[in-house]
């Protein structure tokens, strides 16, 4: 992430564009399931420096609504054009199981 900010908890930006502070139920670490719950579905796994972003993998697919928030996100990280769509989280890569 340009101007990357550390990040203590995991930040669910959902496609509408609002956003909040989400933690783990065991408090350090996400589980799949809970991730598959935030995203709807299967995840894929997006690698900043020291974060990761949680999309739905399947969420083109499904036709999901693109997540502005978070593709200007990547778009920032990656300079590509590439869209995100639906529901994500981004976390520091520690609270991933």
């Amino acid at each position: 992430m340009n101007n990357e900010e550390q990040i203590v908890y995991g930040r669910h930006i959902k496609a509408n564009g609002s956003t909040k502070k989400v933690n783990p139920k065991n408090g350090s670490t996400f589980t799949l399931t809970e991730l598959q719950e935030i995203v709807g579905g299967y995840i894929e796994l997006i690698y900043f420096d020291t974060n990761i972003m949680v999309v739905n993998e399947e969420g083109k697919l499904n036709k999901l609504p693109i997540n502005e928030k978070a593709t200007d996100m990547y778009i920032d990280s990656f300079g590509d054009r590439g869209a995100i769509v639906g529901d994500v989280i981004i976390c520091p890569l520690v609270m991933i199981e």
